[in-house]
């Protein structure tokens, strides 16, 4: 029976009112990591169609931000930005949005590039938007932060998940149940965030 875990959660987003299948990515995410707590300002980097937002305002019930180059129709306690996270102006944007919360504890980004079916640059494309989730993620953080970002897995995989050590105190690759069992992703979680300190730096 191909694609049954698919139509299961597909089926359940339907029932439950999430706007994507991805919703129960972020849940069972959470519920391992406990990454959103109580309270928590929430960015959401590439959040269209809002799955992931209503799931983290669900978690915080506090300021949650959802960034995408698409229009995201509103979402209760929801602020949105239409932007391009690969944009220096979209940070700059971001960080007047969450001034008053003086930073995000969470980043999480579940984008995906546009696919050619060419699997290295897939790949690389990916991986492009990875590093930009993170250089936004460690500009807005607070000290202590989480972080949570989707990979597509491939030789550079490795190298990106080390460069996210650098900026966490815990670091980790998870596939959660809810990915579809042929997909290639996986999601890297960050916890502890602090700023890494320069190369040569002993103290």
């Amino acid at each position: 029976m191909p694609r049954k875990r698919e139509d299961y959660f597909y089926r359940k987003a339907k029932k439950e009112g999430y706007r994507s299948r991805a919703s129960y990515k972020l849940q069972q995410i959470n519920a391992k990591y406990n990454v959103i707590r109580l309270g928590d300002t929430v960015v959401d980097l590439g959040a269209a169609p809002g799955g992931w937002l209503q799931v983290a305002k669900e978690l915080s019930g506090g300021f949650v931000l959802g960034v995408d180059l698409q229009a995201i129709a509103p979402i209760e306690g929801v602020e949105t930005l239409l932007g391009d996270i690969t944009d220096p102006s979209t940070l700059q944007k971001i960080q007047g949005m969450i001034e008053k919360s003086e930073g995000a504890d969470v980043v999480i980004c579940d984008a995906s590039p546009n696919l050619s079916g060419n699997w290295s640059l897939d790949h690389a494309r990916s991986i492009d938007l990875c590093n930009s989730a993170l250089s936004i993620a460690t500009k807005i953080l607070k000290p202590g932060g989480n972080f949570v970002v989707k990979v597509f897995q491939g030789d550079m995989f490795s190298d990106f998940l080390a460069v996210v050590k650098k900026h966490f105190s815990f670091a980790k690759a998870y596939g959660p149940q809810a990915s579809r069992k042929e997909s290639a992703e996986i999601y890297i979680i960050g916890k502890g965030f602090f700023r890494s300190r320069p190369a040569g730096h002993l103290s």
